[in-house]
C-alpha cells in the first residue's frame, strides 16, 4: 500500500514538473518564488529560493570541489531539472559558495550553517531540514549531520568522498606513488611537497603519455590504477566493457588519469598541503602486495602483466622496498578535523553512488557504511548504486527518486523497499527527467583500500597500529 502509494505521489509530482516547466517564464510563476541572495561575514556568498506555497521542507545543499581560481558561485541545487522539480513541488533550496575553493571543508561546514541561521531569520524554522550534495559535496553533507546533528532531520549525500579526508589523499598517494616508482624513478616527479604544481602535472602527464604507449607501460598502469581501485569504465553514453576487454579496460584507466585523476594527484595535492601546513598523507607500514590482493581490479593487472612480459612479483618487490612517505602530524590532524568519520548518525541517511566513478570511487561507500556499522548506528543508513560510468553522473530522476525514498523514511520512520527494480520504476514515472534511462542496481562494492576513520585515528594515537591500518612512522 505504502509503495502504490508511493507511486501515485510520482505521477503527481512529474505532472507538478511539467507544468511548472511550461509555466517557467510566464509573471505568475516568477511571481510565486522568492530569490534571497546576500554575502556571509567571511566573504561566502549564499542563495536561497523559496516558492509559494512553501511545504515547510528544506533542502541545504553543498557544492563540489571547486579548482583554485575557477569561478565559485553560491549554488543551492545540482541541476537544472531537478531544482525545476523541487520548486514546483514546494521545496525550499539554500546553499552557499565557501569562502575559498580547493578543498573548502573547512570553510564549507560553518558557511552552511549560516546559511541556515539567514534562511530562519528570513523566513522562519524549517518544519525539516535535509542536507544533501555532489562529490566533495557529500563528505561536506555528511560532514555536516556529523558536527551539527541537532540542525538536520535527513541527509542526501551523492557520489560523496565518504571515505574521509585522510583515506582518500593516502589512496591517491599510494598510486602517485607506485606511478613514481615504476615509471618515473630518478625523474624530478613530486608526490608530495609539490612546489610547482602545472610544472609537475605537466611532467607527470607526459610519463604517462608514454606509458600508455607499450604493453609494459600499460601493465604497470593497471597496477596504479590498481591501488586505487579506478574502474575501466569512463564514458557515461557507454556500455560497461566486458570483463575480459582488458583493451577498453586500460585505455578508460588512462581517461580517468589523464584527465581527472591525475591534477589532482600531481597539481591540486599543494592546495591541500598549503592549506594542511605541510603534507597530510603517508604510506609508511603499507604492504603493497597486500593492497593489490584486494583490488577489484586485480585479475586485468594479472593478466596484463602476463601479456606483457612482466614479474608482478618483482614489481610488487620495488614498491615495498622504496623508501616511504611519512606525513607531518599537525597536517594529519588538519585533515582528520576536515573531515573523517565517526559513524555517530541517528537521522535517516541514504547515500548514492555510480559504480563508475574513477574520481571518487564506489568503494567510499563500502568505507562509511563499515564505520556506521561499527559504531551501532546501521539502521539509519541505506546506500544506493547507479549502473554508469562517470562521476555524479546521476539523472535527475534518479536523484528525485533517491530524495522521495529518503522523504518516505521520514514520513513513516520505516525505509521503503530500495530494491532496483523497484527504484527504476518509480524513477521512470518521472518522465522528462530520466534524460537517460533509469539504471539503478544491486550493488555491493568491494573494500576500499586505505580506510581510516575516527576508530582508527584513536588506535594509531595509541599506538596500536596493525597490517589493516597502517600508521604514520615517528
Amino acid at each position: 500500500m505504502l509503495q502504490q502509494g508511493l507511486r501515485h505521489t510520482r505521477f503527481i509530482f512529474a505532472l507538478a514538473v511539467i507544468l511548472f516547466l511550461s509555466l517557467a517564464a510566464s509573471p505568475q510563476a516568477q511571481a510565486a518564488l522568492t530569490t534571497q541572495t546576500g554575502t556571509l561575514p567571511d566573504g561566502a556568498t549564499y542563495l536561497i529560493e523559496v516558492p509559494s506555497p512553501w511545504n515547510g521542507t528544506l533542502l541545504l545543499y553543498s557544492h563540489g570541489y571547486v579548482t583554485p581560481g575557477s569561478p565559485n558561485p553560491a549554488r543551492d541545487v545540482g541541476d537544472p531539472g531537478t531544482r525545476a522539480f523541487l520548486l514546483a513541488n514546494g521545496f525550499a533550496l539554500a546553499g552557499s559558495s565557501y569562502a575559498h575553493t580547493g578543498w573548502a571543508i573547512q570553510e564549507a561546514l560553518p558557511d552552511q550553517i549560516a546559511v541556515l541561521d539567514v534562511f530562519k531569520a528570513s523566513f522562519g524554522p524549517p518544519k525539516r531540514t535535509i542536507a544533501w550534495g555532489h562529490s566533495l559535496g557529500g563528505i561536506i553533507t555528511a560532514g555536516l549531520i556529523q558536527r551539527f546533528p541537532d540542525r538536520f532531520d535527513a541527509a542526501l549525500p551523492m557520489c560523496g568522498v565518504l571515505s574521509g579526508g585522510v583515506a582518500t589523499w593516502n589512496q591517491a598517494l599510494d598510486a602517485a606513488f607506485a606511478f613514481k616508482t615504476l615509471l618515473a624513478f630518478g625523474s624530478p616527479l613530486q608526490v608530495t611537497h609539490i612546489t610547482s604544481p602545472i610544472a609537475n602535472l605537466n611532467l607527470a602527464e607526459s610519463i604517462l603519455f608514454a606509458a600508455q604507449a607499450t604493453p609494459q607501460g600499460r601493465a604497470r598502469l593497471a597496477l596504479v590504477s590498481a591501488l586505487g581501485n579506478t574502474p575501466g569504465w569512463f564514458d557515461a553514453a557507454s556500455a560497461e566493457p566486458a570483463e575480459n576487454d582488458l583493451a577498453s579496460q586500460s585505455a578508460n584507466q588512462f581517461k580517468w588519469a589523464s584527465q581527472v585523476d591525475f591534477p589532482f594527484a600531481f597539481a591540486l595535492r599543494a592546495e591541500l598541503e598549503f592549506r594542511a601546513g605541510g603534507n597530510p598523507s603517508w604510506n609508511t607500514g603499507v604492504d603493497y602486495r597486500v593492497q593489490v590482493e584486494h583490488s577489484a581490479n586485480l585479475e586485468e593487472v594479472i593478466a596484463l602483466y602476463q601479456a606483457a612480459g612482466l614479474s608482478l612479483d618483482d614489481d610488487l618487490e620495488t614498491l615495498n622496498a622504496a623508501a616511504r612517505v611519512s606525513a607531518n602530524p599537525a597536517s594529519v590532524q588538519y585533515l582528520e578535523h576536515n573531515i573523517i568519520f565517526n559513524g555517530d548518525i541517528h537521522i535517516p541517511v541514504l547515500t548514492m553512488h555510480t559504480k563508475g566513478d574513477g574520481l571518487v570511487v564506489n568503494q567510499n561507500e563500502r568505507a562509511y557504511r563499515h564505520t556506521v556499522d561499527r559504531a551501532g548506528n546501521e539502521k539509519f543508513l541505506r546506500q544506493t548504486f547507479v549502473h554508469r560510468a562517470g562521476h555524479c553522473t546521476f539523472t535527475p530522476a534518479e536523484t528525485i527518486t533517491a530524495l522521495e525514498n529518503l522523504l518516505a523514511r521520514l514520513n513513516t520512520g520505516h525505509w521503503p523497499e530500495l530494491d532496483a527494480d523497484v527504484l527504476n520504476t518509480e524513477a521512470a514515472v518521472l518522465g522528462p527527467l530520466n534524460v537517460a534511462p533509469p539504471s539503478f542496481f544491486d550493488f555491493e562494492p568491494t573494500a576500499f583500500l586505505r580506510p581510516f576513520d575516527a576508530f582508527d585515528a584513536k588506535r594509531c594515537a595509541a599506538g596500536h597500529d596493525n597490517r589493516h591500518v597502517p600508521c604514520n612512522a615517528p
